[in-house]
């Protein structure tokens, strides 16, 4: 006769988690469209009408993706109130590390004075931070962690070519981050997400130096296709579009953003609904264009505690993936 199977324990189970602060940090380097107007064929007003973006940053030579991801980490646990041993997990969310190994997660950990924390790094391109936001909550609802720190961090200029017309306009530097701790009450709704694979060539490395990106069918996907996610995240949580009090869709296109906000003020969202154009001054910062938006956004006085905020990212894989959250 076989020995009874002994029964395994498990964590106790949370059954809410929220954001608990955020914090973001770009470069100093301001790079002006006159500037890369010195350099290809574009001009302020080619750029301002295609894509929406007036400046981005760059991050120096010496300044690393690690660097930026640690100073918006610390901004975050400074904003929630967490003292670095209070944390368990760190997640780094980037396409644009240098090296595959080591992570980013496990330096950032470190550095900041998180020990011995789980770490990781996640790429899901621009839909990274999302994708990571949901891994850190489903974490502690699990019980697996009690409180996450996630963070989304990309230097694309080290991928872009200079004379890239297609790319160098649009892709910057910077990092953006939130804690994720339990609640009372949910302010982190499901995450709807998923992948277009077929397309996976729209969006590529090429000759594993820079990054190439087919512009028009990136557009075509995203102006089409990314409104019904976004809809779909605001019917996991139960969340009416009439509701939505700020939409903060990566920012890869300011073209992209109000196509999205006319798809979802067409279904029910209000006309004051807030919505995001941090582009215009940050340029598409991939994973780190969502948390640094709503860390502007607050700091401006457009969102506030409280706020019915809908997520959504969309980028290379294709990858996408949205939700929604309570304002911290």
């Amino acid at each position: 006769m076989s020995p009874a199977r002994p029964t395994l324990k498990l964590p106790p189970r949370v059954e809410a988690t929220r954001i608990l602060g955020v914090g973001s940090i770009r470069p100093e380097r301001v790079v002006t469209n006159d500037e890369l107007a010195e350099h290809m064929d574009t001009s302020d007003q080619w750029i301002r009408d295609r894509v929406g973006i007036i400046e981005r940053r760059f991050a120096g030579e010496d300044e690393l993706l690690v660097d930026m991801a640690i100073t918006a980490g610390s901004k975050a646990l400074a904003d929630a109130g967490i003292a670095p041993s209070d944390v368990d997990t760190v997640i780094v969310a980037s396409c644009t590390m240098p090296t595959p190994i080591p992570n980013a997660a496990a330096q950032v950990a470190d550095r900041i004075g998180i020990k011995a924390s789980g770490a990781f790094d996640l790429n899901a391109a621009c839909a990274g931070f999302c994708y990571a936001l949901g891994v850190a909550s489903d974490l502690i609802k699990s019980g697996s962690s009690g409180k996450v720190l996630v963070i989304g961090a990309e230097k694309l200029s080290d991928w872009l070519d200079p004379k890239d017309r297609s790319t160098a306009i649009i892709f910057a530097d910077a990092a953006g981050a939130a804690v994720v701790g339990a609640a009372e009450q949910p302010e982190i709704g499901p995450v709807a997400w998923g992948s277009a694979g077929d397309l996976a060539d729209t969006i590529y490395m090429r000759d594993d130096k820079y990054l190439f990106q087919e512009g028009q069918a990136v557009f075509r996907w995203a102006t089409t296709q990314i409104a019904p996610i976004a809809l779909e995240a605001l019917e996991l949580a139960g969340i009416e579009p009439s509701e939505v009090d700020v939409l903060i869709p990566h920012q890869a296109n300011l073209r992209i953003v109000e196509a999205i906000a006319k798809r979802l003020r067409s279904k029910g969202a209000r006309e004051d609904m807030v919505v995001a154009d941090d582009i215009m001054y940050s340029g598409n910062t991939s994973s780190a264009s969502i948390p640094m938006a709503l860390d502007h956004m607050r700091a401006a006085g457009r969102v506030h505690r409280g706020d019915v905020v809908l997520f959504v990212g969309f980028g290379a894989g294709l990858s996408y993936a949205g939700q929604v959250v309570i304002c911290p």
